[in-house]
């Protein structure tokens, strides 16, 4: 690169002459293409912030600012030849140059002579590097915003995208940021369209770049590229109609320039409607206002402002406050001569008066640990990458003539509604779950989300590989007669795409010899080397062919299992045991004792055979209780409360004991055929053969993850080579996918699954990686799913009986849920029946029960209320009613005594007046 500056130095024979410089003012140079948008805007700018600067004595100690400008003229080689000026006539920063190509020459002479140099226009992300240590960039650099870029892209769900830029140094080190963060987010940029350079580009070589890229699949586009390419850009894709519906177009900020500085209308406007752009953040503040207010001023109206006009105020207040800094810490504006160059000073060339400037260093320093607040924002530096701290986007939407702002981006949180400032005094959230914009108008006046992709417009189908299967055709075959392609998985793949808001045109290939079934893991493989655009049928989703393809939502649930023949079992003395679980033994027995506790007390007082010691009394409970197992029991109830008890507990018994007698025939009979494979842990174990199907990622499986000697896998190609092997015993058992064993065992009874599903996985359509069809796709399988019509296929298809059953001991069991309603029944009726039995025995106790005398404080006591109620209940009914009736009759006795004695009272009453009354009247 030193070379170059000899050549272009060469072109300057004489060197340049000297201005007339007071020695004690601090001079700095401006390099801008100054009659360009964003040129003219920071000259105003840079005037403004210079005349402030020295109103301001306190800042340079009495010294003076004083600017010079270079105009480029938009060619790179006025702008070096200017850089050279400036450095010969001892200027301690220069600003800019505009262009990135620029600052990548300029840089080697900055670094050379010690002379800080600041853009915030030239923002190619390389030039933050190491290499350029002279070089600060005071805007936030094309990296943060292609990070925005490729956030946007990402929450919109596009997953590829189309640029077209200039083929310079800023815009082809910005496409490959865009690159790195787009793959960082699962995406991709799919096309690049290059254009020649702004002052070589020609309408007609933008056309033909648009033309392009309208053939392509990706409608989402990004262009990075300056004012006067982009607007030709927007204004050729309209007339080619590619400003409509399903288009996305994305441009960065100088869209945003354009429209803050020089509005558009007309034909141009109506050329970048629905796009988005980004424009730099800067922070509302109150000098911000005062700024925008004194602009029309400045500007003598003859440019709008926008954010570069306060990034060249600041910048150059940053190397103001960084001057002063130098001054006050005892450092001096002086240069020397450059050591590398004194010995080339003779000659026409004059390169000795190329000065170094001795206090270069330390500005750098003091410019990159700069804090400050400027007009837009506060100013720092990331020393890590001498890169703006906290760089943020304001997010716009063309609408009209002018645009709507619809969110914010910021490297701290991503992208938001709310302000970059605001978010800074919270914690920093950049889940996507956050990430949040406005309401979107697209292109084509439309609120609704763009698809982002078409299929491209070369007249081809989607090739889709089928397998052309040998067995098993009821998933995937081809109709001898009619060469359709016909079956469960075409099926649901067409049922798919009818749902897909947009034609998929399609032809299905064939894959396979049609004498064994294919290879899979080969099928898969030939999507990534575009032979084929998809995979339909029978594809199991498996760990190593997500890594090279993209599936669909599975369709069907799929996993490994185990088939083996069955075989004797060998008898167990605990046989009879099986039938039940063990709760449903306990809570079985628990009511035989129930059910003969509850007779008893419903019988005890009415019936001998229920009545005698407690030793007798225990014996008989049991004895009863147990005996209704076999309806033998000998004791007879006579109370209706018992016999009720006793007649629903006798049927819970016959349904109880028919169902134990079924589950021990059933158990001692088929189910005593069981297999000698118990699952795949006994296969890992034995050294028995193992089959499995051609094609199928099982023989991978066993013998890479399960590490099953392969000489002991046998291929085998269909459900009559199946059960031919199983049956002769050339293989113990044979490991294959649950929807083929369902079909198989479906017709084979003798065989039977084994073990648990030792894998979990499914089947689904297999597309290139990142194809925006997959996803597509996998939404119409859930929709599928949940309407019920991928049911409706499945039993079109594969609705078959299966006669083989999973080998299991508690296979037949019958558990307490199977009996609950029965238990609760029978429950019910015994509280039922003991509640109204005490009722009605505290109801006699209370008429029979003899009053208690009131003055016995004993005989009131609660104890002997209870013992006499205990005893009650225990006294047989008949001795109760003998006692009752001898009470009764002595009560009647004692009554007809006291009635004759009491009519003889009277009659002796009557005979004594009698007497008395004769004996007067005598």
């Amino acid at each position: 690169m030193n070379l170059w500056v000899v050549l272009l130095a060469l072109l300057c024979v004489g060197g340049f002459s000297e201005e007339e410089l007071n020695p004690d003012d601090v001079n700095i140079g401006a390099i801008f293409s100054f009659n360009t948008i964003n040129g003219g805007v920071s000259k105003i700018g840079m005037e403004a912030a210079v005349e402030d600067v020295n109103s301001d004595p306190t800042i340079l100690g009495g010294r003076k600012l004083v600017l010079s400008y270079h105009d480029s003229n938009f060619s790179g080689f006025l702008g070096i030849i200017g850089g050279l000026e400036y450095m010969e006539t001892n200027k301690v920063a220069i600003i800019g140059p505009q262009t990135s190509g620029m600052a990548h020459i300029l840089s080697h002479l900055a670094n050379e002579l010690h002379v800080p140099m600041l853009s915030f226009t030239a923002l190619d992300p390389s030039l933050s590097s190491l290499q350029y240590p002279y070089f600060i960039q005071t805007a936030p650099n094309d990296l943060f915003q292609m990070t925005a870029i490729a956030d946007m892209i990402s929450y919109f769900g596009y997953r590829e995208v189309v640029t077209i830029y200039t083929d310079d140094e800023q815009s082809r080190g910005s496409i490959i940021a865009l690159g790195d963060k787009l793959a960082e987010r699962r995406c991709k940029i799919s096309y690049k369209a290059v254009l020649p350079p702004e002052a070589l580009a020609t309408r007609r070589e933008i056309r033909d770049a648009l033309v392009e890229v309208s053939v392509m699949e990706s409608r989402v586009i990004v262009v990075h590229a300056y004012s006067i390419i982009g607007l030709q850009v927007f204004d050729l894709a309209n007339k080619l109609g590619m400003m409509g519906k399903g288009y996305v177009w994305i441009a960065t900020a100088w869209m945003s320039t354009v429209l803050d500085s020089r509005p558009v209308s007309g034909e141009a406007a109506k050329s970048i409607q629905g796009a988005l752009t980004l424009r730099p953040h800067t922070v509302d503040s109150k000098r911000k206002s005062e700024f925008l207010s004194r602009w029309k001023t400045l500007s003598n109206g003859s440019i709008g402002f926008n954010p570069y006009g306060l990034y060249a105020y600041d910048t150059v207040w940053m190397v103001a406050n960084a001057v002063k800094t130098l001054l006050d810490h005892g450092g001096t504006v002086s240069f020397s001569n450059d050591s590398h160059l004194s010995h080339l000073g003779g000659g026409t060339l004059n390169l000795g008066a190329l000065s170094t400037f001795d206090g270069g260093s330390q500005l750098l320093h003091n410019i990159l640990h700069i804090n400050m607040t400027g007009l837009t924002g506060p100013i720092a530096f990331d020393m890590d990458n001498k890169s703006v701290l906290h760089p943020a986007f304001d997010i716009l939407n063309v609408v009209g003539r002018s645009y709507k702002q619809i969110g914010y981006w910021s490297n701290y949180s991503g992208l938001s509604v709310v302000p970059p400032e605001v978010l800074y005094t919270k914690e920093r959230n950049h889940s996507s779950s956050s990430q949040q914009l406005d309401l979107t108008v697209w292109p084509g006046q439309t609120v609704d989300k763009p698809r982002g992709w078409v299929f491209p417009h070369n007249g081809r189908q989607l090739r889709i590989g089928i397998p052309k299967r040998v067995s098993y055709k009821a998933f995937v075959s081809e109709d001898e007669k009619t060469n359709e392609i016909r079956g469960y998985c075409i099926d649901v793949f067409v049922a798919a795409i009818n749902l897909l808001s947009y034609a998929v045109p399609h032809k299905f290939v064939l894959y396979g010899d049609g004498h064994k079934n294919p290879n899979y893991a080969e099928l898969v493989r030939l999507v990534t080397s575009n032979v084929f655009d998809a995979v339909v049928g029978d594809i199991a989703i498996v760990t190593n062919r997500t890594k090279i393809v993209d599936f669909t939502q599975p369709y069907i649930e799929s996993g490994l299992v185990v088939v083996a023949p069955v075989r004797k079992m060998n008898s167990s003395p605990w046989a009879f045991m099986r039938p039940f679980s063990p709760l449903m033994w306990v809570v079985t027995a628990a009511f035989f004792v129930i059910v003969a506790v509850v007779i008893w007390i419903l019988e005890h007082r009415i019936n001998d055979e229920f009545r005698g010691p407690p030793k007798k009394q225990f014996l008989t409970i049991l004895w009863f209780g147990f005996s209704t197992m076999f309806f033998a029991h000998r004791e007879n109830t006579t109370s209706t409360l018992g016999r009720m008890v006793l007649i629903l507990w006798l049927f819970v018994v016959l349904i109880i004991t028919s169902s134990y007698t079924a589950s021990l025939t059933s158990i001692l009979t088929v189910q005593q055929l069981a297999p000698s494979i118990r699952g795949i842990e006994s296969l890992t174990t034995s050294n028995d053969h193992i089959g499995f199907q051609v094609g199928s990622f099982a023989e991978s499986y066993l013998s890479d993850e399960l590490n099953i000697a392969k000489s002991r896998l046998v291929p085998l190609g269909s459900p009559e080579e199946y059960a031919d092997a199983l049956t002769r015993g050339r293989v113990a058992a044979v490991v294959d996918e649950r929807p083929y064993v369902d079909l198989f065992l479906s017709n084979y009874c003798m065989f039977q699954t084994v073990g648990q599903e030792f894998t979990k996985s499914g089947w689904g359509f297999a597309f290139p990686r990142d194809s925006p069809l997959a996803m597509d796709m996998s939404t119409a399988i859930l929709s599928l799913s949940e309407s019920g019509e991928l049911q409706t296929i499945h039993d079109r298809w594969l609705n078959t009986r299966t006669c083989g059953q999973k080998s299991s001991d508690n296979t037949d069991q019958l558990h307490l849920k199977s009996f609950r309603g029965l238990f609760l029944i029978c429950g019910i009726t015994c509280l039922a029946a003991v509640f109204i039995y005490f009722c009605l025995i505290c109801s006699k106790f209370r008429r029979h029960s003899p009053k208690l005398s009131e003055s016995s404080a004993q005989a009131s006591s609660p104890s002997v209320r209870i013992r006499r109620f205990l005893s009650f209940v225990d006294e047989k009914e008949d001795s109760l009613k003998s006692r009752m009736k001898r009470k009764h009759i002595e009560m009647l006795s004692r009554s007809s005594r006291e009635e004759q004695q009491s009519h003889n009272e009277v009659r002796e009453e009557e005979l004594d007046e009698g007497h008395n009354g004769n004996g007067y009247f005598r």
